[in-house]
């Protein structure tokens, strides 16, 4: 009788836990109300095969929460640019994850603007335009949204106690909190302030932006390790820091919430580190537009490629193919 007693009260005290887990994330997020573009200009739903279907989140990252320069009950027009985009696709047997990063200064064409940078959507439209912008140029439907602010990676790399990465090209930021401090190459720990350094800095790079999304793909590798660690899931109070540090710079569309990445997080729970894979989205390198700004020329090739792969759920073929390497 003791012992069913006992596991009776330790049911009652887990279940009370992801209980008040579940309410620190819902709470501590803001949620998107507008989302998504009107559904007549949107890709059909892609009905689940044997209780599942393949999963697009859209991950957009930027320097200041949107809450302050994103209208996010209207998701109206802004001055505001993503700095970070990136196409997260979650296949239906979620056997890995995708993590496809978008050139900011990628030449697209923009639904009702024309041809512009990719990061201008949200200034022009919102958050329903970035949606809508993605969603045309690769033919699939985006079913979450996710907003960060770079800020958040400090407290998150905080509460896991430094995230180790290898850091491929020595460098030392001009400018910023984190001014000539020194990141040297091979596997550097970083404490939450040289982390938000590491994933922002662009100007100390031949190649600018290119060098910058590597840094962020390894930082995100680096920092799912850890997370998805025996030793950090088993932690009650790592994994209660984690939640309470990052949500409150986390904007989520209103389906996004702690149930729905519950489902999510158990349908995966066998994934490891080296199912996911990272890539940034292949380019024809940089050029100039005819209004003389600096672009990113799209390579429609490879955009076609990976749009018919994802029709097809296929896009782990697609990086085998290339030889797209994990993490890279």
């Amino acid at each position: 009788m003791g012992f069913a007693a006992a596991v009776v009260v330790v049911g009652l005290v887990c279940g009370l836990y992801i209980f008040n887990l579940a309410q620190t994330f819902n709470n501590g997020t803001t949620k998107i109300e507008a989302a998504f573009p009107e559904e007549s200009t949107r890709p059909q739903k892609v009905e689940p095969v044997n209780g599942s279907a393949a999963m697009n989140v859209l991950v957009m990252g930027s320097d200041s929460r949107g809450a302050d320069q994103v209208d996010l009950e209207t998701s109206a027009s802004t001055d505001q640019r993503s700095d970070t985009l990136m196409l997260v696709h979650i296949p239906a047997d979620r056997k890995n994850v995708y993590a496809v990063s978008l050139m900011r200064d990628l030449w697209v064409d923009i639904p009702g603007r024309g041809q512009s940078k990719i990061n201008s959507a949200l200034a022009y439209g919102g958050v329903p335009l970035v949606v809508q912008t993605v969603e045309s140029l690769f033919k699939q439907r985006i079913d979450h949204v996710v907003m960060v602010d770079f800020e958040g990676f400090k407290g998150l790399t905080d509460a896991l106690g430094g995230v180790e990465v290898n850091n491929k090209i020595p460098f030392a930021p001009a400018s910023g909190p984190m001014k000539g401090h020194f990141y040297e190459a091979g596997k550097l720990t970083l404490s939450g302030d040289e982390a938000l350094a590491f994933v922002r800095e662009r100007k100390s790079f031949s190649d600018g932006d290119y060098q910058r999304v590597r840094n962020q793909q390894a930082y995100l590798k680096s920092m799912i390790n850890k997370i998805i660690a025996r030793e950090t899931l088993t932690n009650p109070v790592t994994i209660n820091n984690m939640v309470s540090a990052m949500s409150p710079f986390v904007s989520v569309d209103k389906g996004f919430d702690a149930g729905t990445i519950g489902g999510l997080a158990l349908s995966m729970k066998d994934l490891r580190a080296n199912d996911t894979v990272m890539f940034t989205l292949p380019t024809l390198g940089t050029g100039t537009s005819t209004d003389g700004q600096s672009i990113v020329m799209a390579d429609d090739v490879a955009i076609a490629d990976i749009a018919e792969a994802l029709s097809k759920d296929q896009l782990g073929a697609y990086v085998t193919a290339h030889a797209l390497e994990k993490g890279n």
